[in-house]
């Protein structure tokens, strides 16, 4: 938990832009997180829908190949937002999670219902971590100090969340920076950090004080989108990625914790806005993630894949193109022309 009696920023300190006011970041044109009064009227609304104990997934855990070259692309579901990226000879992961919980205690707190969809101590050589903002369910400390004992990846993330890692990892490599900027991690392989529409918060007193974003990675195989957490946005966010970067042989998209809309529609988008997110980034094939490992909101624990089912057959997409993915769950994609 983080407070500060003059209101500063500890986490960043930088000049004024168009989505940095000096002290808070913000959705240029978009919507601010909803107050607490509304989240105390969303949490006693008595709504919310009763998840299993155990959501075992169907897939046996995953056994990763040590490298992907050529026009191979691969991706490798763990859990959540947590997914295993192969190409070009190097293995990314997204926001990291293998902790039972994704919370500040260890004893209450969203609780995993199935297992990593592959086991730590068989990951590959992770060559680098992409860590869209600071929220729990996708910033994992321990499992962070993990990852950097047993791999050293760079880390790369938005503005002011290298400030939260280093102070419990500090000898963490990151590649920290703002939307609009990129890193090298190969001679082959770029990554952009790109806009997305949500906030960020560890506790009560640091709301928006590091920033959030979306990933493109340019590879030879393809161009990879990694949505990260984000609301739907009118689209915006889609189609300027579309337009930067000409379109994307895979899509990473949430599908999940999306209900009341009320109270969501600002920060998740739900799996109907999923698939037209799909269209309008020029994506050949989407990864959907964000759902079934971890409660975070009201709906069922299934109905995010069987809402994107019925979103796929409304906009004419074939089911085969977005796949709702599932611990341990492993698709080579196609390539994009085929």
């Amino acid at each position: 938990m983080v407070g500060r009696a003059n209101g500063a920023n500890s986490y960043y300190q930088g000049p004024a832009s168009d989505h940095f006011d000096g002290r808070i970041f913000f959705n240029p044109n978009g919507s601010p997180p909803r107050p607490f009064g509304d989240f105390l009227k969303w949490q006693f609304d008595g709504k919310r829908a009763k998840w299993p104990a155990a959501f075992p997934s169907p897939h046996p855990p995953a056994r990763p190949d040590l490298t992907l070259d050529g026009d191979r692309l691969r991706v490798t579901m763990v859990g959540h937002a947590s997914l295993l990226i192969q190409t070009a000879g190097l293995n990314l992961l997204t926001d990291p999670v293998w902790s039972e919980r994704v919370s500040p205690f260890s004893f209450i707190g969203p609780k995993r219902v199935n297992e990593p969809g592959i086991a730590f101590d068989g990951l590959p050589k992770i060559d680098a971590v992409l860590l869209t903002h600071n929220h729990y369910d996708h910033l994992d400390i321990a499992t962070l100090q993990n990852l950097h004992e047993r791999h050293d990846p760079l880390l790369v993330t938005p503005l002011g969340n290298d400030a939260i890692v280093r102070k419990s990892v500090p000898a963490m490599r990151i590649a920290c920076g703002d939307w609009g900027d990129s890193f090298a991690l190969s001679p082959e392989l770029r990554v952009h950090i790109e806009p997305a529409h949500h906030w960020s918060a560890r506790g009560t007193g640091d709301r928006r004080m590091a920033l959030w974003s979306a990933f493109a990675v340019e590879a030879p195989a393809g161009n990879v989108y990694v949505a990260g957490d984000t609301g739907f946005h009118d689209g915006v966010n889609y189609r300027d990625a579309a337009a930067k970067h000409g379109g994307f042989r895979l899509a990473v998209l949430p599908i999940g914790a999306y209900e009341p809309r009320w109270f969501m529609q600002g920060q998740h988008q739900n799996p109907d806005e999923a698939v037209r997110g799909m269209k309008l980034a020029g994506a050949a094939f989407a990864a959907g993630c964000h759902w079934g490992t971890f409660q975070l909101t009201n709906e069922p624990i299934e109905e995010p894949r069987d809402l994107l089912h019925t979103a796929l057959d409304l906009h004419g997409v074939d089911r085969e193109r977005f796949r709702a993915m599932l611990p341990g769950e492993v698709w080579d994609i196609p390539s994009a022309a085929a």
